[in-house]
């Protein structure tokens, strides 16, 4: 419900929705201006809360598509623990001394979907 809150919003101001397969996508306008806000988020093509994939714009959504939709199918298996589990995840690898970000094992999974295509 969050992403599309959140998508919903941006459409309001500008952002453009699609569907692809299992997943609602909101690109440009508001959702881009939200997504450019988050920590790092000038270096996000897109994330995803749910079956929700906010992204930049159009073509950053192509590209970071396949690592995308393995977070949606995360949060298929995890329901709704996905986003404390990820963030716990996150704050683990951080405390540990790893990346918080590429060493998250959320992270991982996707990155070796996609082949490391937009690895940061």
């Amino acid at each position: 419900m969050l992403g599309l809150l959140i998508g919903g919003v941006g459409l309001c101001f500008g952002g453009r929705v699609r569907i692809r397969g299992r997943a609602i996508e909101f690109y440009g306008g508001g959702t881009k201006w939200f997504v450019h806000r988050l920590p790092h988020g000038q270096f996000t093509l897109a994330l995803t809360l749910g079956h929700t994939i906010l992204g930049q714009t159009d073509a950053s959504l192509d590209i970071s598509r396949k690592h995308e939709a393995v977070h949606v199918a995360q949060y298929e298996r995890w329901g709704p623990f996905m986003l404390p589990a990820y963030f716990l995840s996150s704050a683990f690898m951080w405390l540990t001394g790893r990346r918080f970000y590429r060493d998250n094992p959320f992270e991982r999974e996707a990155y070796d979907v996609d082949g490391g295509e937009h690895d940061p």
